[in-house]
């Protein structure tokens, strides 16, 4: 599921540079989390940084963007064809 920040959101900008996807971006007086690019953090982190970073717990799970842990993970390699994920990947990376 991805991941959007609500209004309890402070605009310190804590969040936008720790998102290995670059989904955060200035919205309006508010970080917005673009859907299509959050992975909520699946091969790079235990958690969604933008959560573990937030100082107020703004961002939380998007319930308008369920998701399945296999979609999380083909958009991550979509998103990073780059990375060398390990072929066991994401149980190593999540709890």
């Amino acid at each position: 599921m991805a991941f959007k920040i609500t209004e309890e959101c402070i605009f310190c900008g804590a969040c936008a540079p720790e998102c290995p996807n670059e989904a955060i971006h200035e919205g309006d007086g508010i970080y917005v989390i673009d859907p299509s690019l959050c992975t909520e953090c699946v091969g790079f982190f235990d958690e969604p940084q933008c959560f573990s970073v937030c100082p107020v717990a703004a961002p939380c799970a998007d319930s308008d963007y369920v998701e399945a842990e296999a979609e999380l993970i083909a958009r991550a390699r979509a998103l990073h064809p780059e990375q060398n994920f390990p072929a066991d990947f994401p149980s190593r990376f999540r709890k």
